[in-house]
């Protein structure tokens, strides 16, 4: 009876306990955010009829120029087969208008329970409001969250998201309806999520399988490194061990270096000594898993409404959070030329596809003869394409770069699904009022594309030519056909 006492009385003392350091944490004065509107210049209008009218332009390159010979050479169909070939995205996802028209990505990554979502909350003002992410010290996030901007508070259910053709994640309902169940978006009208979008994401467990999550979590991850802007790791001095999804992780974020930060998050939490010890035990956890000559730059501070811990380095952890949000304000900055790279970029890739298909349908007519078996030739041609010089020559006469050539292997696969005789020559692609599709491509990756990000830089209103579809009556050119 009296063990049975004394248990009820400890347990008391624990829940007495417990609630009074829930009350000092409310009570705790919270930090001051202003810096934040500051460095985001979140105050100051943007230039609206600017940027669409670039953006109009954009798209209309995009539509003119580079769609048909997407759509002619089917390079949606081409699948990638090493990660690091094309870092950045993946071989043979095409451009939609949802990404032409989206605002950069912000994506958050790391271990559960290390303040991924709590950050979310602070650069949001998020902080006790009835739409703040859920936090707490148990892994808590089991979805991926996207937050981004809308006329009212709501949310939005994963499979809205994937059939709503006007963003730009409808790709991801290829991922299954199970995954679909995992995402969720929510809306809201904020400053900084005119500007930016952010993406929070389920916390990394090393003690369980990644099958168990009933979705290719890796995948689905890579999906969203492809098309981050920036992508925030987020570590705390209680989790900087690597296991084997972390490993992962860094996998298939190699080739985004550019975009990686480091954060080592609730750096309050130690005295300057122990943080030292903490920040060098990380780069030594990382140093396996970036290979790169400079390494990724790593913000030490504590992302939180709170403020910092007494006896701490607050001046040094204001710094650093500034440091990061210059760093975000970069990207947002620089949007509309990253678009414009990036379209450019992806046009260069859908030019050298195209190329390829045309050689290896130019080598498939020269190697056929009356009596061969079609089959056999062209099962030659797929499967050592070096005997017949097809990558050498588009390097010889084209002047690309052998680093931008895609992988030999993938186009054993694109032609087994796709005849090689449902492809015309480039040579053939051509009509006196579209012009010629490679002409045109070319003309915008050398000049159209070029002419616009020169115009923003300047200043200028970049306009739209009526004379940009048929050269002003001229009959089009076309050099690829034998006279």
């Amino acid at each position: 009876m009296k063990g049975t006492l004394a248990i009820c009385c400890l347990l008391s003392l624990l829940l007495l306990q417990a609630a009074a350091e829930e009350d000092a944490v409310t009570t705790e004065p919270l930090r001051d955010r202003s810096h934040i509107d500051e460095t985001l210049r979140l105050a100051t209008e943007e230039k609206a009829n600017d940027y669409t009218a670039a953006l109009q332009k954009l798209r209309q390159i995009y539509h003119t120029s580079i769609k048909p010979m997407e759509q002619a050479y089917k390079y949606n169909e081409l699948r990638q087969h090493e990660i690091s070939a094309y870092p950045g995205r993946t071989l043979g996802d095409q451009a939609t208008d949802g990404e032409i028209t989206s605002k950069p990505m912000v994506l958050f990554l790391g271990p559960w329970s290390v303040g991924k979502s709590s950050m979310i909350n602070y650069l949001l003002g998020l902080h006790e409001s009835q739409y703040q992410l859920y936090t707490g010290a148990e892994p808590t996030t089991s979805e991926f969250t996207v937050i981004m901007h809308g006329e009212k508070i709501r949310s939005v259910e994963g499979i809205v998201m994937a059939a709503d053709s006007s963003r730009s994640f409808s790709p991801l309902e290829k991922f299954g309806q199970n995954f679909l169940e995992k995402l969720i978006g929510i809306e809201m009208p904020h400053k900084m999520l005119e500007r930016v979008t952010f993406v929070d994401t389920p916390g990394i467990i090393e003690n369980r399988k990644q099958q168990e999550r009933g979705y290719p979590f890796n995948d689905v991850c890579q999906w969203f490194i492809d098309r981050a802007d920036l992508i925030f790791v987020v570590f705390d001095p209680t989790k900087l061990d690597v296991g084997m999804e972390l490993e992962m992780l860094f996998r298939q974020l190699k080739g985004r270096e550019s975009q990686i930060r480091i954060i080592l998050n609730k750096a309050d939490h130690l005295v300057t000594q122990d943080l030292m010890r903490v920040y060098g035990a990380l780069f030594w956890s990382l140093a396996p898993l970036i290979n790169v000559t400079e390494p990724p730059r790593v913000y030490v501070s504590s992302f939180w409404p709170y403020d910092y811990a007494p006896d701490t380095s607050r001046e040094l952890f204001k710094k650093e959070e500034i440091s990061l949000l210059e760093d975000l304000n970069q990207v947002i900055e620089n949007r509309l030329e990253n678009k414009i790279a990036f379209i450019r970029q992806h046009a260069i890739r859908v030019r050298i596809h195209s190329l390829l298909v045309d050689r290896y349908v130019q080598t498939f007519k020269d190697k056929m003869s009356f009596f061969s078996d079609p089959e056999l030739v062209f099962k030659e041609i797929v499967d050592d394409p070096d005997k017949f010089f097809i990558f050498k020559s588009i390097l010889a006469k084209t002047n690309v770069s052998k680093f931008d050539l895609p992988n030999r292997d993938a186009y054993r696969d694109f032609f087994g699904i796709n005849p090689i005789a449902s492809f015309k020559p480039l040579s053939t692609q051509c009509s006196y009022i579209g012009g010629c599709l490679l002409e045109k491509i070319e003309k915008a990756i050398t000049h159209e594309l070029p002419a616009l990000l020169s115009s923003l830089n300047s200043g200028k209103q970049p306009g739209l030519s009526s004379c940009e579809v048929t050269g002003c009556g001229e009959k089009p050119k076309n050099r690829y056909r034998k006279n």
